[in-house]
Formats: structure tokens, sequence, C-alpha cells
């Protein structure tokens, strides 16, 4: 079978779930297609898939031509979130599977039944009429209609999910959705023990940040604010003196080091499976909150801490998460300035969340604040005793667990035929 895949081109949560559902489906032929982070992502891990189509640098015309020959050349779809990827393959007429972790979080301006109606009525005969067709359906809408649009809709378990499954089965839609536990590369986990003792004391993993409003030199006061911080770090831990710092924004000829008192933190980005053996090997790890990672984490036994939000999903998470001892303790920039009121609004939240970094990074005052709320959160994070983090990596695995993620896909698209 000829898979064709993709995932939205929001940091690298999607993308990570899309190479955890394609490394298992040896014997089918899986094609990626995308481009920006989501296309690094699928580069730095090669072995992922067959063929890797980069369309980032063509025209939009050319990117979609070459997307819909793929399409109309595959016997099936995954799309990682990636909505528009969905409305091409059935207007190719191809089965597409929508791959979700975030299920809940999408918020609707519109009864889900009038989305429903919107995508039975949808036209099939071209793009662009489909396009037109879904017009005011604001992003969020959009990533539902995919579900109601797909062939299959597998969605990751987390609080609310069930909850909204209900109202999507109360629509009589005839939709074939899935709930699996993490959307994790399981066999890369289970190899990522380490083989030596730990090469850094703290691991900060700040995801793949470029999303539709963040990018490397755009909006990226966060990153700044981050790098105004790591020498504090290093001269208020001496306990930390080799800290690696891994993201996307650390790709691509863009490494660096920070040294202060006596300690290094070295910022470079690394393939999934690395990664995953630096989490497994690393005494203390601090994340940016994504989902993601966090399963990643969990499924190593190991406990990370949450820092900052980011953007307007990292608010959810955490807020979905309040009552786990990681939503607890984890870090959120209400601690530093507790009256700011975020927008409960996707892109006008992570604007605010943007803004909201470059104050406290220019502001000394604010400054000094995150830097003491910040070392408060790690101290009571080192504080504790093994079996409290064990306790609540458990927590954890009972409340986001699931049928396994690959089972699931194995059961839609059968096993593949022997050579």
């Amino acid at each position: 079978m000829r898979i064709v895949m993709g995932a939205q081109n929001c940091g690298f949560g999607p993308v990570s779930e899309l190479v955890a559902v394609s490394r298992p489906l040896l014997g089918h032929e899986r094609v990626f297609v995308g481009d920006g982070v989501a296309a690094v992502f699928a580069r730095r891990n090669p072995d992922a898939f067959d063929t890797v189509h980069d369309t980032g640098g063509m025209t939009g015309e050319a990117a979609a031509e070459m997307t819909g020959e793929l399409l109309r050349g595959s016997d099936h779809v995954i799309s990682v979130m990636d909505a528009e990827l969905v409305i091409r393959s059935v207007v190719a007429r191809r089965p597409v599977t929508m791959v979700d972790s975030l299920f809940s979080f999408w918020r609707l301006a519109r009864p889900l039944a009038r989305i429903h109606e919107r995508c039975v009525t949808m036209p099939r005969s071209g793009l662009m009429a489909a396009e037109e067709h879904l017009t005011g359906l604001s992003p969020h809408e959009r990533v539902v209609a995919a579900h109601l649009l797909a062939t299959h809709s597998v969605v990751q378990n987390f609080p609310g999910v069930a909850e909204r499954a209900a109202e999507f089965a109360a629509l009589d839609s005839g939709l074939r959705m899935h709930r699996t536990g993490p959307i994790v590369d399981v066999e890369g986990l289970r190899s990522a023990a380490p083989a030596t003792g730990p090469e850094h004391d703290l691991l900060i993993d700040v995801g793949g940040f470029k999303n539709f409003l963040l990018d490397f030199d755009v909006n990226d006061d966060y990153m700044r604010l981050l790098h105004r911080w790591l020498p504090d770090l290093l001269r208020d831990w001496p306990r930390f003196r080799r800290v690696l710092v891994c993201g996307g924004p650390f790709g691509e000829g863009r490494e660096r080091t920070v040294s202060a008192a006596g300690g290094t933190a070295d910022c470079r980005l690394l393939r999934q499976r690395e990664l995953h053996r630096v989490v497994a090997s690393t005494p203390d790890h601090l994340m940016a909150p994504g989902l993601t990672a966090l399963h990643e984490a969990i499924a190593l036994g190991r406990l990370p801490m949450a820092i900052h939000e980011q953007h307007y999903a990292h608010v959810f998470t955490m807020r979905a998460l309040d009552g786990t001892g990681f939503g607890r303790s984890g870090g959120r920039f209400t601690d530093v300035v507790p009256d700011h009121t975020l927008p409960e609004d996707d892109f006008a939240g992570t604007a605010s969340l943007v803004g909201l970094a470059g104050r406290i990074r220019e502001d000394d005052g604010l400054y000094a604040r995150y830097r003491r709320t910040f070392n408060e959160r790690i101290e009571h994070y080192v504080s504790l005793t093994p079996s409290q983090r064990l306790h609540d990596v458990q927590e954890l695995g009972r409340l986001l667990g699931g049928e396994p993620a690959h089972a699931v896909m194995t059961g839609i698209l059968g096993a593949p035929r022997a050579a």
C-alpha cells in the first residue's frame, strides 16, 4: 500500500506523531509531503519514510500540483492535524485517516451540527469549489471539519476527548472514530535505555517552537527571554554544569553555546531517537508543555517540569492537567504577572504570550520576578524524591493511557502484503 503522509506545520508535535505512526508501517510505501518545521523534522528522521517531498521553496501552485499528484497515486492518506491535506484527499477521492492529539482543544464558534452539514454538502468536484464551500470556518473549525470529512478519525486520549467524541457520535455521521493512548515512537522509546551514565545534568526541551505566529526570527520574544535567562540558570544552579537545550530554533546552523559561572548550556537540535536517549539518561528535565514530548517522557519513566507557555495550546494543556502533580508544579507566566488577562483564542492568546515574554525580557523588575519564580519551581522539582516522581508519572499514565496507536492503525490499514 502506498501511503501519503503529512502533518500540521505547527511545531514538532504533529510531525513527531506522524513519525511515530509511520515507523511501524514497514511493508507499506511511506511518502511524506510538506514544508516548514514538519519537513525539517521529517528530513532529520529519514528512516521513518521511504520518500520525503519537501515543498518548501516551491511556489504555491507547484506545491499544490506535487501534492495533488502524490495523492492521486496513493492508496491511503494519513494526516496529523493537517486539515488541508484531508480536504485535498477527499477531493482526490482517496481514503484518509485524520490523526489528532488535540481533539478536545479545538474551539467552535458554531454548533457541531452546522459544521457537519457543511461537510455533507461540500462539493467533491474540485479543490477550489471545496475550499469556497468551507469559507468562513475558523482554523479550529476546519480541523473539526476534517475529522467529519475523513474516512477514519484517530484521536489521542486527553481530558475532554470522551465528551467531544460523544458529540460526534450523536451526529450519526458514519465517521469511524478510534481513541488511542499516546501516539509515540514505542520501538524507539524501548531502545532508549542509556548504555552509560548521563552526559548532561539538565535537559531543556523547547520543542519545534515555530507555528502560525511564532518563528525563529519573528515573534521570538520567548526565545530571547530564554537566552537572557540561560546564563542566570548556570549562575543560580551550580549543580547544572552541563545543560543541553534542544529544539527547532537550534537546527540548521543555529547551534550555540552559552557559558557562565563554570557551566555551559549547549543549544542544538537532536534527532528524535537521540533525544529519547537523552531524556532517558538525564536526571532533570525541563520542557515546553507539548503533549508528545510529555508522553515520551512518561513512557521513559521520567517526570519533566513544564516551563512557561509558548502558545495558547500550552495554556490549554496546563489547565487540563492542573489537578496532577505535573500540572501543579509547572511554571506559568501567570506566576510572574498574575493580573495578566489572556485572550481565550488560539491566535490572540499566543500573541498575548509573545507580548508578555517581551515585557518580562525588557523590564528588569519583571525579569527578576521571572527568575525568582522559575527558581522556586525548579527548587520544588529537584526536591522531589524518586518515589514522588514515580507517583506523578504513574498518575499521568493512568489519566492519558489507552489502546496503542499502532494497533489502531493496523486495524485501519491492515497488515501489509508480503513482498
